[in-house]
This record gives C-alpha cells, sequence and structure tokens, in this order.
C-alpha cells in the first residue's frame, strides 16, 4: 500500500523523522531498514531503544502523526488505480497486503474507493507481518490461490524480501530507497506501463536464476522433501553487518539454495531468530555466536545454552512421523591460524601439528558432548557443520592437521570431499572469497583453503551433491559494504538422501 499504491512512504518517512527529532534524534540513510515498509511498533521500538524514550508514548505519537496526514488527503501512485481497474476488468482478484494498522490501511482504502480489492492484509491481522511472509500467505489463502500463482507489486526491501519468501513473483517498484536487481525479481521506475499481460508474463515465463558464484543455481531447487535434506553451514561474518542490507540479502541467498537446515556461526547474537521469523522457520540460539534455523520441526536442543564465542550447539529435527536428525554446529579459535604459520612462517609440519592442540581441544570437547548422539548414528543420523579454522588432512599432506581427522576418527565423514574426491581438481576453498592479499598490508597473498564443513555419520544419509556458495563477484576488503555476498566466507552446502540405501530385489 504505502508507496506502491498511494504515495504515503514518503509520509511515513516524515511522520517518523519529525517524531525522532522531537526525541533529540536526526534520521540517516542507515535507518531506511528500520522505517521504510516497517509497522509502526518495529519503528517505535527503534525509536525508543536510540533514545530511551518511553515505547508506548513513541508509538502513539507515530500512529497519531501519521493518520493525520493520511486523512489530510494522499495521492495514488502513478499508473496504480489504472492498473487495479485493468485487472478488475480482466476478472484477475487483487489483495492489499500492507504493515500499516487496520485503521490506516482501511482510510487509504475508503479514499480510493471500496470495492477495488477482494482481500486486505494489514499488520493486525497475522503475528508476524513484513518481512515475514505471513501476510502474503495469509492473502493467498483468503484468494484461495498458490503463491507462485501471485505477483506481488511492492516498493521496499522489507516487502520484497516478504513477498519472495512466501514464494511469490515481484515487482519492484522502488519509492524512497533503490532494489537491487536479483533473479527472478522484476523492476521497474514506475506502473505506469504495467499490464495484467504484463504480469501473467511474470508467473509463465519468471527469469531463469543465472548460474552464479560456486552453486550453479540455473536450475533452482526446490525445497527438499523428505526423500532428501539440504543442509548449509555459513558463518555470517559478525552476523552480515559489514555489509548493507545483510539480512535481506541472506534471505534471499537462503531461499535460492533451497535450504532445509542451516548451522550458523557468528551470528551477533539476533540473526538466527530474525532469519527465522521472515522465513516462518524455527530457530535455535546459543549464546551471542552460534545458531541453527530449520524449515522443519525443532524438537530437542542439545548442548549449553552459552557454550561461549567457540564451542559448538546441537539440535534435534524432526523431518517426518519416523524421521530424526540430529546436528550441531561449531566454530573454532582462529588462532594461531596453520595456513598463515605454513605459508608466511615456514613452520614445519610438527609444529603445525603442536599448533592445532587448542582447535584440536575444543574438538574433543565438542566430539564428546556429541558422543550420545554419535553412538545412537545408525538410528538418528548425525551432522557437524561450521567453521573450524583448520584446513582438513584430505586436503594437504603440509602437516598433520589433526582436527578434522580427530571427527574422521570419531566417525564423521566430509561431505564435500565424499563427493569431490580430488583436492587439486575441487579445492573447495571456503576461506576467503573477500581476501585475496594479507590484511596486513603487506600484498602477500591470502592463503586459499577449505576450513568450514558438512560432516556426518549413521546409515540414513547418503550424500547426493556438495558444492561451496558464493552469490555475485564479491568486492575485495575492505570495499565489501555493496556486495551481494554478505560474508567473509563461502558456505557449503550439502543434499543428503535420506533412508537407508536398498539394493535390487
Amino acid at each position: 500500500m504505502d508507496g506502491t499504491l498511494v504515495d504515503t512512504e514518503r509520509l511515513w518517512w516524515e511522520v517518523v523523522e519529525h517524531v525522532a527529532a522531537g526525541l533529540g534524534r536526526s534520521l540517516t540513510e542507515a535507518d531506511e531498514e528500520d522505517v521504510l515498509g516497517r509497522p509502526v511498533e518495529h519503528t517505535a521500538e527503534m525509536l525508543s531503544r536510540a533514545t530511551g524514550a518511553p515505547f508506548a508514548e513513541v508509538a502513539a505519537d507515530l500512529h497519531r502523526e501519521f493518520a493525520v496526514r493520511v486523512r489530510s488527503g494522499v495521492a495514488a501512485r502513478p499508473g496504480a488505480l489504472r492498473l487495479l481497474d485493468a485487472l478488475a476488468a480482466d476478472g484477475v482478484p487483487t489483495a492489499l497486503v500492507t504493515a500499516s494498522p487496520r485503521a490506516i490501511a482501511d482510510l487509504v482504502v475508503e479514499g480510493l474507493g471500496a470495492g477495488r480489492f477482494a482481500v486486505t492484509v494489514t499488520a493486525d491481522d497475522t503475528p508476524r507481518t513484513k518481512p515475514a511472509p505471513d501476510p502474503y500467505l495469509a492473502a493467498c489463502r483468503a484468494l484461495g490461490v498458490e503463491p507462485a500463482s501471485c505477483v506481488a507489486v511492492e516498493d521496499t526491501r522489507t516487502g520484497v524480501s516478504s513477498a519472495e519468501a512466501a514464494g511469490c513473483a515481484v515487482l519492484a517498484v522502488p519509492s524512497l530507497a533503490p532494489i537491487a536487481a536479483a533473479p527472478g525479481r522484476t523492476i521497474r521506475e514506475s506502473l505506469e506501463d504495467v499490464t495484467p499481460a504484463g504480469l501473467r508474463d511474470m508467473i509463465t515465463t519468471r527469469e531463469a536464476l543465472e548460474p552464479s558464484g560456486r552453486l550453479d543455481l540455473s536450475d533452482p531447487p526446490e525445497p527438499s522433501g523428505l526423500r532428501e535434506l539440504r543442509v548449509m553451514s555459513w558463518n555470517l561474518w559478525y552476523g552480515g553487518t559489514k555489509v548493507r542490507h545483510h539480512r535481506e540479502k541472506q534471505l534471499k541467498i537462503i531461499l535460492e539454495t533451497g535450504a532445509d537446515v542451516v548451522g550458523l556461526q557468528e551470528t551477533y547474537g539476533t540473526a538466527a531468530r530474525e532469519l527465522a521469523d521472515a522465513l516462518g522457520w524455527e530457530y535455535h540460539r546459543a549464546g551471542e555466536n552460534l545458531g541453527v534455523i530449520s524449515r522443519y520441526p525443532i524438537t530437542g536442543r542439545l548442548g549449553a545454552a552459552d557454550p561461549g564465542f567457540y564451542g559448538a550447539t546441537g539440535v534435534r529435527v524432526t523431518l517426518g512421523a519416523d524421521q530424526d536428525v540430529v546436528l550441531w554446529s561449531a566454530h573454532l579459535d582462529y588462532t594461531p591460524y596453520g595456513p598463515y604459520e605454513a605459508s608466511f612462517d615456514g613452520l614445519a609440519a610438527p609444529e603445525l601439528a603442536a599448533h592445532e592442540s587448542g582447535r584440536l581441544g575444543q574438538m574433543r570437547e565438542i566430539l564428546a558432548a556429541m558422543g550420545p548422539d554419535l553412538a545412537a548414528r545408525d538410528t538418528t543420523p548425525v551432522l557437524l557443520v561450521g567453521d573450524f579454522n583448520a584446513p582438513s588432512h584430505l586436503d594437504r599432506d603440509d602437516a598433520e592437521w589433526p582436527v578434522t581427522r580427530a571427527a574422521a576418527e570419531a566417525g564423521l565423514r566430509d561431505s564435500f570431499r565424499e563427493a569431490h574426491p580430488d583436492p587439486a581438481g575441487s579445492p573447495g576453498h571456503t576461506w576467503s572469497p573477500v581476501h585475496t592479499e594479507h590484511e596486513d598490508g603487506s600484498g602477500r597473498p591470502e592463503p586459499q583453503d577449505r576450513i568450514d564443513y558438512v560432516l556426518y555419520a549413521g546409515a540414513g544419509l547418503r550424500v547426493l551433491d556438495s558444492r561451496t556458495l558464493v552469490t555475485g563477484t564479491p568486492r575485495t576488503w575492505p570495499d565489501v559494504e555493496d556486495n551481494d555476498w554478505p560474508s567473509d566466507h563461502a558456505a557449503v552446502i550439502t543434499t543428503f538422501a535420506l533412508g537407508r540405501e536398498r539394493g535390487p530385489v
């Protein structure tokens, strides 16, 4: 509604700017994600947190000021009413999906003329509003159609994330803030030249995702059913905060991969919850660094509630009536970093192995915590994913590299190396897509290595495919803020077949 159908997004920004100024705070471009496309409560919480003003008073001021401006009259966006009339003439039902409250939405609809929409969904009508998929899913249910048969017309990044998370095709018509191009997303400057036929074409001929990075997304994977499980490990790099609009980019990447369960590191505390809320998934958070998100129910939480910055956390995920898996997400200490000592310091193999003792101790503690799960792996398959900050003994022979060897001795298999047995032909480097030179300014090439893993154990999993993923062409550090890829690590994604492999009958 706001900024797409009627020119209220600018009004909303002016309202927030006015209320914030009264609290002694000036809005900047960095505030766009907390204002544009957001419900009143979200923005009120942001201002309350930033200024110390009581939340209830801030929310009331925002509601009041916005209602005053809407009642004074709002103008339809160029082409909006003509497109609605053309859709009505073609018999295409439309729904209004907005993060504004019901009282404001009703004022706008009344001003435009009743009967233009078969359905209206507001911030008051679903437990979660944009960027979660809930409002678009509610609108599709009310219209009696599948999201894949719908086009969502949006003007903000928050709205685009909501619609794409629900499974709709998206026509983006930016109002105040730009919206990046993306596979499967159409961007127009206005609605003036948009027709019902053009919207139909978006449904029937969604442009194919182009190959990007190291995972071929030219044929975008559908969310896997219960015969397959797609597992992703991803170090988010300070939660993604080094890159602008990181949360939107993370959501898009997870959706495009079709991942079912994602083990996260460097979550910055809130990433697991925020990603899961937007996706409509379940999540587990452990301390400030570790988390897991899952499209399937998380039915058990394993390990310490706060394992510290380095350590591991686990979950039990129920995939169906008779199928569970256990997944642990781990992050090991990065110092001393073996590839630096090998490349820059020329340490010999015994010293390199000896300097892995800290990480080896951490891995042994993790394996001990996983002991009961590993013992039951043929009943309930087990996964250990994460950033080990250590090369694999399967990749390099210049030292013992005991961290991954300890995992292998505990019965865990390396899914990537199983899918790609030749380290020279398929190195699978995950460190680092944004560091090509060492950060000390010496100009020395940064050692590239595989330090992120999806390991597994149990007869119930069989590797179908394993890839590393980096989308786009990331610029190098420190010029990373506009990268499409919001991390300094590549992700690892493994697709497993579920169930024991059967021989011929």
